[in-house]
């Protein structure tokens, strides 16, 4: 669990990185109907929780920087005896200041009253620029309410600047606590998978795998990070695949990418193994390839290799297990120069982690890779989809093998924070014997 003090501390390192005579403003997420009057289950937005730790709507957070007016405030609902009856206790103003670490809070209604004047002087707009339109007409009309006090010495802000580069370059970097709550989820998440492995046979639905995740999740006061994909046979070709809802064959494949969510932060880990528990000699061969070139990638994660570093390794890896195996024809410079493998490999080879599945953060800056740091956290997922089809031979046809982990970078080189479940043929075949 993240601390007080360690999302105050975030405030103040944003307000330093904007400088003095600036306002910074975030919004909330808004509430979210799924059909009817029914919502959907709240969560908040990744960046305003990253700076506040509240999970309410109807909030804003204003931070007005340097000194001697320098403050943290946040405008929220305030407690509403029939709301709570309703729908549970409130954090109201009074719980702002003393549980979360504001300065000053008020009630949101209040906000076209104070705005004006927070704002009033300040050199520096600080906002999600172009992201809410309705927020940002909030904004301008606040702005004019100060441009039009006629008789009054005052000055509205006269630059406009976006924030999202600054937090999202803040939350690349994870702390202890971020790192601690990412390899919660991903305990969490790899016991959903081995329990998926143990329960699969021959006949059953990929939904029936998805209730024994969904349990498992719910057992650790979890829920998933994003729709779990459960691709049996040829589905598993299709990288987004989320039905679930086809018969699981005897002698296919199934492939299954879910990851769990633990106090907001992210897991994601995909693992592919056979229906009846045993692999045939071609499954053998083709998950071998993918395994090895997922070995190669979190074998170049290590500080100072540019973000692409276990992408070219993943490539390598996986077009010479195309050629050895038949499926292309060539040689491994040619494969590489042409791209050929793209037809069985189309995406890159993994992505960051962190409050989102797929977190914030720059890969490229002025077309060159970042380098990796220490403390960054990211996935490692190669794959091979043989479509039916392709021009691979037939006997490929259907399979879709993806293996995928998340992954710390250390002082030193790296950690697997997703070790908890099985990923060699013989440990998978093994486990699923029971």
């Amino acid at each position: 669990m993240i601390k007080t003090s360690e999302y105050k501390k975030r405030r103040q390192q944003l307000m330093k990185r904007v400088g003095d005579d600036a306002v910074i403003i975030l919004k909330s997420r808004d509430e979210m109907l799924r059909n009817g009057d029914a919502q959907y289950r709240y969560r908040q937005d990744s960046d305003f929780y990253y700076l506040t730790g509240f999970n309410e709507p109807d909030a804003l957070l204003v931070l007005l920087t340097g000194q001697p007016h320098q403050a943290e405030i946040l405008f929220c609902r305030e407690k509403n005896p029939d709301k709570m009856t309703w729908d549970g206790p409130m954090v109201g103003t009074e719980g702002a200041v003393s549980d979360y670490g504001f300065d000053q809070a008020y009630d949101i209604n209040e906000v076209d009253q104070r705005l004006p004047v927070l704002l009033q002087d300040r050199e520096r707009l600080v906002f999600k620029l172009g992201e809410h339109e309705q927020f940002d007409h909030k904004i301008s009309s606040w702005v004019r309410n100060i441009e039009q006090r006629k008789g009054q010495k005052s000055r509205a802000p006269e630059e406009f600047v976006s924030v999202n580069p600054m937090i999202h370059d803040m939350r690349v970097y994870k702390s202890p606590a971020e790192i601690r709550c990412i390899s919660q989820s991903a305990d969490i998440v790899a016991k959903a998978h081995k329990r998926m492995m143990k329960v699969c046979k021959p006949g059953i639905y990929e939904y029936q795998l998805q209730a024994e995740y969904l349990y498992e999740l719910t057992q650790h006061q979890s829920e998933p990070s994003y729709l779990p994909i459960i691709g049996g046979g040829a589905n598993a070709c299709i990288l987004h695949y989320i039905h679930n809802n086809q018969l699981l064959k005897d002698g296919d494949l199934v492939l299954i990418d879910a990851g769990a969510e633990y106090d907001f932060y992210a897991s994601d880990i995909t693992r592919t193994f056979p229906v009846n528990g045993r692999f045939t000699a071609r499954q053998r061969d083709l998950y071998a390839v993918v395994l090895q070139a997922q070995k190669d990638a979190i074998d170049a994660v290590k500080p100072g290799n540019p973000w692409n570093k276990p992408h070219e390794a993943a490539v390598t890896t996986l077009s010479q297990g195309l050629l050895d195996l038949g499926i292309l024809k060539g040689n491994l410079n040619q494969v590489l120069d042409e791209k050929t493998y793209r037809q069985y490999y189309m995406h890159m080879t993994g992505h960051w982690l962190g409050l989102d599945v797929h977190d914030c953060g720059d890969y490229q800056v002025d077309d060159l890779w970042i380098e990796l740091e220490k403390d960054m956290v990211l996935t490692v997922e190669p794959a091979l989809y043989i479509n039916p089809g392709s021009e691979a031979p037939k006997a490929w046809h259907g399979m879709g093998i993806r293996i995928e982990d998340d992954i710390q970078v250390t002082a030193q080189g790296h950690k697997v924070l997703s070790s908890g479940v099985v990923k060699e043929i013989d440990e998978i075949e093994e486990l699923m014997r029971g």
